[in-house]
């Protein structure tokens, strides 16, 4: 089973106690090798810093993707190929695209307009198709 890697808007859902989004990502993650990357990691912990409040401890148990040299290579080319194209969507998406490019892993995202520009290289969307 390929990994599903959490994007930075499925972690706050799953983090925020009061979100019945959060509790449906769960149940249909269930069974799945679930991950992130440093970059998202990065994402929630600068959300949570900015507004003063404690990470999660159940952050300390997500598997994490680190971003390498082969991803920073990877990244590159994507952001410039997408910018000649008029497609960019930001170097932060492009980094966690690449990353979960080289794993062969799924990304779990409620921002499909971003990633699914990165279908032609491989990348892979999990749907989580939940309504507000």
């Amino acid at each position: 089973m390929l990994p599903i890697v959490l994007d930075t808007n499925v972690l706050i859902e799953i983090f925020d106690k009061k979100s019945r989004r959060g509790e449906e990502i769960l149940k249909k993650l269930e069974g799945h090798d679930v991950v992130t990357t440093s970059i998202n990691l990065h994402e929630i912990a600068y959300g949570f810093n900015r507004i003063g409040r404690e990470l999660p401890t159940e952050i300390r148990f997500l598997k994490v993707f680190e971003f390498k040299a082969n991803d920073a290579l990877l990244s590159a080319k994507l952001e410039s190929e997408l910018e000649k194209a008029g497609n960019s969507v930001g170097r932060f998406d492009t980094i966690i695209a690449a990353v979960c490019i080289n794993r062969n892993a799924i990304i779990a995202t409620f921002n499909k307009k971003h990633f699914e520009k990165f279908g032609k290289y491989g990348l892979k969307l999990f749907d989580i198709a939940i309504p507000l």
